[in-house]
């Protein structure tokens, strides 16, 4: 029996039929006829958001925290193009979304009409794929291939550009099995010959490394269960990109911290001297690599990775293995347990042995004095009282990032929502609207500057239409840190607009909403705010003034190889000049 509809109709089936809860979108004239039909039904959830880039970051949010693909639904022209930043953001982190773009009628297209943009030109270069439906007929199908992109092999966002003549027409509704999906099937079997060859590398090295990534997570529970599960059973140290947190525990005995460029010491020198470097679903960037050709100097480099395109892109690999990280892991762990479970069992006590040598640096060592709130100070006592909750974690983009990565631990992945390739401001907040909306129940936090904040600040609205209690928690420093850091190190102490002289009063801005407002300025006061801050059955917005000049270290500078580290007053002796800080 044939199902005729509206190309609307269509869209909200489509939703259903692929499990859709929850979209996140704006109205406008373009995509009036599809947001008339989810006026008429009650299985899809609609997130009002106030501007389209909170509407991408927020089905960030969700995705980052489900596994599940986000959906987005804006309209046409500047609904579209103010979606773009968070289409990019989703495409360099590997974010699954499906993202619904009104258009013009068909026969208005080209014309400069009324709120027209080339959507299909102008997101080409920051999608997996893309798509002008311009034929009803063709709308069912495309929009379950849509799904099956975004989701498969390396996950990304797609764009489908409907027109609203589209929209109002009547075709034949095409169900998920009957979509053409057979054309994108990348493998996900790595080669057993190759994955052999990792094996005898294994048996052998004296001092290996497991280098994991945002793969690991996008791989689903499996992956993250497989690869504690060979960590444990090798003794190998691991270690992980800002994308990969979570995915081995942070309480684990083989951890070594977070690596790159504001990573963990004992990490760093580990990666650098290293004689077996196992990347698994990372993709060597270059705030992990820093300088190429002093990267890991002496190593075997193995990569695993599902998307080809990433193996000896940035870094030569010299065991490749293309597939995905689930079944490699399972195969890898199948092969070292037939061979006998070796592991170079004298070569790894030393190896540990030094880099137990390193973590008595203690790299991200302070001493909280006087009356000043000192940032990492704030965030360890936000981890000592927030980790017995059920808790999800999203950051701006700045300093308090890297220092949220540094002193907020996890023990599991899809806890840790961040911008990582594109480095958004004003990605956090909406992200934790989606979380929320993704958890009810659970305790969402998103830790911010109060510069990042800013840029999205409007999806208070939202947070309040909505009844999400996330929490704001604010690192506010009067400056834009990372720049400010940078100018201070990098260019001669020239503070140029590094600062803001009009900040709002963050408390009435709260009240303003109708949110709660909490200040703390004191650290004598921080342990009841914070607990306030978790109470509080509503949204929240934390203002915890903290040192103004405060910079976050470890740091490797611009052009050092990984062994050339900056660190804090606190693990050394020794300070060159005003950095508060010591090249080791």
């Amino acid at each position: 029996m044939t199902r005729q509809m509206s190309g609307a109709k269509m869209v909200v089936q489509a939703l259903r039929d692929q499990g859709v809860d929850v979209v996140f979108g704006y109205p406008g004239g373009a995509v009036l006829p599809i947001y008339d039909e989810i006026f008429q039904q009650n299985d899809i959830r609609h997130v009002l958001v106030r501007h389209e880039q909170g509407a991408v970051h927020a089905a960030e949010g969700y995705a980052r925290s489900t596994g599940k693909p986000g959906v987005v639904l804006v309209t046409s022209g500047p609904g579209a193009t103010n979606a773009v930043t968070g289409i990019t953001d989703a495409l360099l982190d590997s974010i699954p979304l499906v993202v619904l773009t009104g258009q013009v009628p068909t026969f208005m297209i080209g014309n400069d009409a009324f709120q027209e943009a080339d959507t299909v030109g102008i997101t080409r270069p920051c999608t997996k794929h893309n798509w002008l439906v311009s034929d009803t007929g063709d709308l069912s199908d495309t929009l379950h291939q849509a799904f099956h992109v975004a989701t498969t092999g390396r996950p990304g966002p797609v764009v489908v550009d409907i027109p609203k003549d589209v929209q109002f027409a009547s075709a034949e509704y095409t169900p998920p099995g009957k979509a053409k999906t057979n054309h994108y099937q990348p493998p996900v079997k790595g080669d057993i010959e190759t994955i052999t060859e990792l094996v005898e590398a294994m048996e052998t090295a004296k001092r290996p490394v497991f280098y994991t990534g945002g793969g690991v997570i996008n791989s689903g529970n499996a992956a993250s269960q497989l690869l504690r599960e060979l960590v444990e059973a090798t003794g190998i140290p691991i270690t992980s990109t800002l994308m990969g947190l979570g995915a081995y525990p942070a309480s684990g005995k083989n951890w070594l911290g977070m690596l790159g460029m504001h990573g963990l010491y004992e990490a760093n020198m580990a990666m650098h001297d290293c004689d077996l470097m196992i990347n698994i679903g990372a993709r060597f960037d270059d705030r992990i690599t820093g300088r190429v050709d002093a990267f890991s100097p002496n190593s075997i480099k193995a990569h695993i990775d599902i998307d080809p395109s990433s193996i000896n892109k940035v870094i030569k690999a010299d065991i490749p293995i293309v597939g995905d990280v689930a079944h490699v892991l399972e195969d890898l762990l199948k092969v070292w347990k037939s061979r006998g479970r070796k592991v170079n069992r004298e070569g790894l006590q030393q190896w540990w042995a030094e880099i137990e040598d390193w973590k008595k640096v203690n790299c991200l060592a302070f001493t909280q004095e006087g009356k000043t709130i000192r940032p990492q100070h704030a965030l360890a006592r936000l981890e000592e009282l927030t980790k017995g909750h059920d808790r999800y974690v999203c950051t701006e983009v700045g300093q308090h990032q890297m220092w949220a990565a540094q002193y907020l631990n996890f023990e599991d992945p899809h806890r840790w929502m961040t911008s990582g390739g594109l480095g958004t401001m004003g990605y956090g907040f909406p992200a934790s609207i989606g979380v929320q909306m993704a958890h009810p129940d659970a305790l969402v936090i998103n830790v911010a500057g109060e510069a990042s904040w800013l840029m999205n600040m409007q999806e208070m609205g939202t947070a309040m239409q909505f009844n999400l209690p996330v929490k704001q928690f604010i690192l506010n420093n009067e400056r834009l840190g990372m720049v400010r850091q940078w100018q201070e190190l990098l260019h001669g102490q020239r503070y140029s607009h590094s600062w803001s002289e009009s900040l709002p009063d963050f408390v009435k801005l709260a009240e303003a909403f109708g949110a709660k407002g909490i200040i703390c300025t004191d650290p004598a006061d921080l342990d009841d705010a914070i607990m306030e801050m978790i109470n509080y059955d509503g949204p929240v917005i934390f203002d915890c003034l903290v040192e103004k000049h405060e910079n976050c270290f470890p740091m490797i500078p611009s052009g050092e190889p990984h062994n050339k580290m900056l660190l804090g007053e606190a693990s050394t002796e020794d300070a060159i000049g005003n950095t508060g800080a010591v090249l080791v």
